[in-house]
C-alpha cells in the first residue's frame, strides 16, 4: 500500500520531528514494553490473552501480541476478524453479535476459510437458530459463546435462566459448538478510583461466577470465560472465574486510561505508546497557536488530547474546527515556532486509530517503519 509521505524519512535520524502532520505515532519501545508486560501479569496469574484488535486494528501488533503469548486476538466487527484471518493470526474470537443476513453470509464464509480458530458470541435464541442453519447449509460447524450481560446493557442474555436457556440450546444445536462464556463489563473500565472499580469488579466477577456453577451443576461444560479489560484486568482475575482476558488499549494507553488507572498499582507498568504529531501552522493570535490536527484526527468522544511534547509546559489543547487545533498557552510562554511539532496524548485510542490510514513507529526521535491501520473503517 502507498505508505504515504513520510515513507522517504524511514531510517533518518531525527525524522520523528520532521513528519509531514497530522501523523498517527506509536513509541516502538513503549509498545513493546506493555505488550510484555501484560504477557508476564497474564503468565504469573495462570490466565489466557485474547487482547482485543479493536484498539489498533493492526496485523503487525496483534502478531507481536500472539508471539509475546496471547493464544489469540478478540475482534469487535466481523471485518475485523476477516482481515486477522486473512493475516494469519489465530484464535479469533468476535466479540459482537452477527445477526443481519449479509454478516451472518460472510461469517459463514469466514469460517469455511483456512483459519486457526474461529468463534463469535450469541444473546438470543433467534439469532443462534439463523447461525445453526447457516453452519448445517455450509457443512462446518461454528464454535459460539453465549454472551452474558455485565451491566453495561449492551449486548448479552439479559437474565440467568436466559443464559441457561441459550446454553442448552447452543448445546443441543447441530451446526454450533459451545465453547464458553463471554462477560465483558464495559460499564467499569473508567472508574477512576481503584477502591470503588475493585469493589463493583469484584460484585460483577461473583455474580458470573455463581451463574456458572450452576450451568457445570446442570452439566453444561464451560471452558472459556472469556471478558475483562484494561481497566480491571488485574482485577478480574481476582475472582478465578475468568479463563482469558480481553485487554485492548493497555497496548497504547490513552487519556482516558490515563486519568482512570492514576489511581492504585495498574496505573504501571503500562507507558503511553501512541501519539498524533501535528504542525504549528499560525501563531498570529493572542496566548495561542493554531494546529493541524483537529476534530479529524482525533477522537471526541472523551477528554481533549493532551500535549506530551514540543508545548511549553501547562499548555492546554483545544478543538478549533475539522483540520485545526488550539494550543493554549500558559501566561509568560513563548510561542512554538511555525512548523514546531507538537506531540498529543489521544483522548480515546481506539477511535482515533480509525480515523488514520498508518502508524508512523518511531524509536528515540527515528522513524523506523509505517503500518498500515489494516482494519481501518473494516464493519
Amino acid at each position: 500500500m502507498d505508505l504515504g509521505p513520510n515513507a522517504l524519512l524511514i531510517g533518518q535520524a531525527g525524522s520523528r520531528f520532521r513528519l509531514d502532520t497530522p501523523a498517527l505515532l506509536i513509541d516502538r519501545d513503549a509498545l513493546e514494553r506493555n505488550i510484555a508486560a501484560m504477557a508476564a501479569h497474564a503468565r504469573g496469574l495462570g490466565i489466557a490473552l485474547r487482547p482485543h484488535a479493536k484498539t489498533h486494528k493492526s496485523l503487525a501488533v496483534a502478531k507481536r501480541q500472539v508471539e509475546a503469548g496471547a493464544l489469540g486476538i478478540c475482534c469487535a466487527t466481523l471485518g475485523e476478524a476477516e482481515v486477522m484471518v486473512r493475516g494469519g493470526v489465530p484464535g479469533i474470537h468476535i466479540t459482537s453479535p452477527q445477526v443481519t443476513e449479509a454478516k451472518i453470509a460472510r461469517l459463514m464464509a469466514l469460517n469455511a476459510a483456512p483459519h486457526l480458530g474461529l468463534s463469535v458470541v450469541v444473546d438470543h435464541p433467534a439469532n443462534l437458530a439463523a447461525l445453526d442453519r447457516a453452519a448445517m447449509a455450509a457443512g462446518k460447524a461454528l464454535d459460539v459463546l453465549v454472551d452474558c450481560e455485565a451491566g453495561l446493557g449492551r449486548t448479552g442474555v439479559a437474565s440467568e435462566d436466559a443464559l441457561g436457556s441459550l446454553a442448552r440450546a447452543a448445546l443441543a444445536a447441530e451446526g454450533l459448538a459451545l465453547r464458553g462464556i463471554q462477560s465483558y463489563s464495559g460499564n467499569l473500565q473508567h472508574i477512576p478510583v481503584r477502591a470503588e472499580r475493585r469493589a463493583r469488579a469484584r460484585q460483577q466477577v461473583e455474580r458470573l461466577g455463581a451463574s456458572l456453577g450452576r450451568l457445570r451443576a446442570a452439566g453444561i461444560a464451560v471452558p472459556i470465560v472469556t471478558g475483562g479489560g484494561t481497566g480491571t484486568f488485574d482485577l478480574d482475575p481476582e475472582g478465578r472465574v475468568f479463563t482469558e482476558l480481553q485487554v485492548g488499549s493497555y497496548v497504547f494507553m490513552d487519556v482516558q486510561y490515563r486519568q482512570a488507572l492514576a489511581d492504585g498499582r495498574n496505573a504501571p507498568p503500562f507507558e503511553t505508546a501512541l501519539f498524533v504529531s501535528t504542525a504549528v501552522v499560525s501563531v498570529n493570535a493572542a496566548g495561542y497557536v493554531t494546529t493541524d490536527a483537529g476534530l479529524k484526527c482525533f477522537a471526541t468522544d472523551g477528554p481533549a488530547p493532551e500535549p506530551s511534547a514540543g508545548a511549553p509546559a501547562g499548555s492546554r489543547y483545544e478543538f478549533f474546527g475539522d483540520e485545526h487545533g488550539r494550543l493554549v498557552l500558559p501566561a509568560g510562554a513563548d510561542k512554538p515556532p511555525l512548523g514546531a511539532r507538537i506531540e498529543c496524548v489521544t483522548p480515546h485510542c481506539d477511535p482515533t486509530v480509525n480515523l488514520h490510514d498508518v502508524y508512523h513507529v518511531v524509536a528515540g526521535d527515528t522513524l523506523v517503519e509505517i503500518w498500515p491501520v489494516d482494519a481501518r473503517g473494516k464493519r
